[in-house]
């Protein structure tokens, strides 16, 4: 494993902690929003660690809410990174693939590495 690498992997770690505290950005509101949304197909979790959306773009109420969640990770992605000095790009793809995509419910979404959106 190259030195970034594990780098990448503690990053992700670090990340993930913080993904499920408050400290990500989400409200009550805005978890409950997306989490609706991933189970009717309109909203999946992407390999660079972030929310997009499968189809559509929502209403105003739910591209806010993914926005707001994706905000709170940015800032989570950059102090992991600044931590294990990684980028935050790297700490993002190492948080989806050490916890995020562990916590993909079946029959949610999630874009594969090559752009595509599978349902698990």
């Amino acid at each position: 494993m190259t030195r970034q690498k594990a780098f990448a992997t503690l990053a992700g770690a670090a990340a993930a902690l913080m993904l499920a505290t408050s400290a990500s950005g989400q409200t009550a509101a805005d978890k409950a929003a997306v989490d609706a949304a991933k189970a009717q197909g309109i909203v999946g979790e992407q390999t660079d660690g972030f929310l997009g959306f499968v189809k559509g773009g929502g209403d105003a109420t739910l591209r806010a809410a993914v926005a707001a969640i994706n905000a709170g990770r940015a800032d989570v992605y950059r102090q992991a990174a600044q931590r294990n000095g990684v980028s935050p790009e790297a700490a993002g793809v190492a948080a989806f693939q050490e916890v995020i995509r562990n916590r993909i419910a079946p029959g949610e979404y999630y874009r594969d590495a090559s752009g595509n959106w599978v349902r698990k």
